[in-house]
């Protein structure tokens, strides 16, 4: 499969993942409210969503959004797997999570009003949030690499 397809692929897949983990977690106690939930409650914030289409529907406009920038975000891992030929996947996908979350849920956020920002969240929110978007990326990166022939990679 080709580089790119195959990342985009693999961070769709990933975005499934990842709301999976969210979702389970959530429902177990394991993790507290999880951006998912805040990425909802900011789309009913700004269109009054759940009153058109309940909170079933809000939460299906904030997934079709999550897998697209899954796929958007999964388009760099390629270029970032010729910058770092020597770098597993999965450091990869650890280094470029760890960016993401930064940039996206450390800086642009807050800004945007769809949480509260890391300090106010606590350590332990901010941890969770961390370390579903390491593994979103993670995943990314390793399934991109796995679909990507031998003769392909790098």
């Amino acid at each position: 499969m080709q580089k790119y397809t195959a990342a985009i692929v693999g961070g769709l897949i990933a975005g499934v993942v990842t709301t999976a983990v969210m979702v389970a977690g959530r429902k177990s106690g394991v993790l507290t409210k999880t951006l998912d939930r805040d990425a909802v409650d900011w789309i009913d914030d700004v269109t009054g969503s759940r009153a058109v289409i309940g909170d079933a529907g809000t939460s299906a406009v904030e997934f079709v959004n999550h897998l697209g920038a899954s796929a958007a975000f999964a388009a760099a891992v390629p270029k970032l797997r010729e910058l770092a030929p020597s770098l597993s996947p999965a450091a990869i996908g650890t280094l470029y999570g760890t960016a993401l979350y930064a940039v996206n849920i450390g800086a642009i956020a807050p800004v945007l009003g769809i949480t509260e920002g890391e300090v106010a969240a606590g350590p332990r929110k901010a941890g969770e949030r961390w370390a579903i978007h390491v593994l979103q990326a993670v995943v990314t990166a390793v399934l991109a690499d796995r679909l990507t022939g031998p003769s392909r990679r790098g």
